[in-house]
């Protein structure tokens, strides 16, 4: 994929032993991880002596190995588009991260950063961490299902966690378009095993056979009093967009936890919280709440 940058936080009593990657939501920037900008969870989990990663960039990968550049109809980026107008519709055309290339980033976060946090900081390379938020929740569960030698933990806030139920890859489909004009066919064909392989629904038994320490979180769809207290047009944007996308979550998620139960599984905390919706308030204060249990489960 060409150069990826990550930030490295280090832990406030300087152990290598203990090590979280930080997974970002679908409109991830190329600038910073989204959990730097908008929130204070390196200062929270460096107090709490781990070492935290935030790869950048990303933006509607899933953090996956994709099957092909995103592209529509097979043509490649033709440089024509716009940006800035809000809908990433508009950028379909243009090139770009994911769009030139191919994305890897499943190899990238397993093979090749792990390996360089290894031998360039000392990094302990198993028994890691990983969370993120929305897609990144997602693509969390998936990282420790396939690679249990790295992850003994996984956590995921307000993730889609049964997209293979009837609806969810067009609403992926839709989402993907609108973050930034990219394909969710050029990700993963309709229903096939790479598809499939995705769906924490379906990987769920290899879940519990690993015995990976899951944290488990959705909001309610309500807003919260961070929520009403911001201006107007914000307050009516993270209301408005927010709560239908976590209401979403909300359902994959709960529908992941009578999967779980199903199954017999013991290796799983839940959480829903009264109040949430599909923003930084959410995840930041859900943090929070996965702090202790994330530190008692790495390293």
């Amino acid at each position: 994929m060409g150069p990826i940058k990550s930030r490295i936080f280090r832990a406030k009593d300087g152990n290598t032993d203990r090590v979280v990657y930080a997974l970002d939501g679908l409109r991830a920037p190329e600038t910073l991880n989204g959990w730097e900008i908008e929130t204070n969870v390196a200062q929270l989990l460096t107090d709490w002596n781990i070492n935290v990663v935030m790869p950048v960039g990303g933006q509607s990968s899933f953090y996956a190995d994709w099957n092909a550049p995103s592209s529509f109809f097979g043509a490649p980026p033709s440089g024509s588009g716009a940006v800035g107008t809000g809908s990433g519709a508009t950028e379909a055309l243009l090139g770009g991260p994911g769009k030139s290339y191919r994305y890897d980033w499943e190899t990238f976060l397993t093979s090749q950063l792990r390996d360089a946090l290894r031998d360039r900081l000392g990094f302990r390379a198993d028994r890691n961490g990983v969370f993120g938020l929305s897609m990144g929740g997602s693509a969390a569960l998936t990282l420790a299902a396939y690679h249990p030698g790295q992850f003994s933990f996984a956590g995921s806030f307000s993730g889609y966690l049964n997209i293979s139920a009837p609806g969810m890859r067009e609403s992926i489909r839709a989402a993907m378009i609108d973050a930034g004009g990219y394909n969710v066919d050029s990700m993963a064909p309709p229903w096939g095993p790479q598809w499939l392989r995705m769906d924490p629904f379906v990987f769920a038994p290899q879940l519990i056979a690993n015995n990976t320490r899951l944290w488990i979180a959705a909001g309610s769809g309500v807003p919260s009093q961070q929520d009403l207290g911001l201006p107007l047009p914000a307050a009516t944007d993270h209301i408005v967009r927010g709560a239908p996308l976590e209401a979403l979550a909300l359902a994959n998620t709960r529908a992941f936890q009578v999967r779980m139960m199903t199954l017999g599984a013991q290796n799983v905390v839940y959480s829903f919280p009264d109040v949430g919706v599909h923003d930084w308030f959410n995840w930041q204060d859900e943090a929070y709440r996965m702090a202790p249990d994330l530190s008692a489960n790495i390293g």
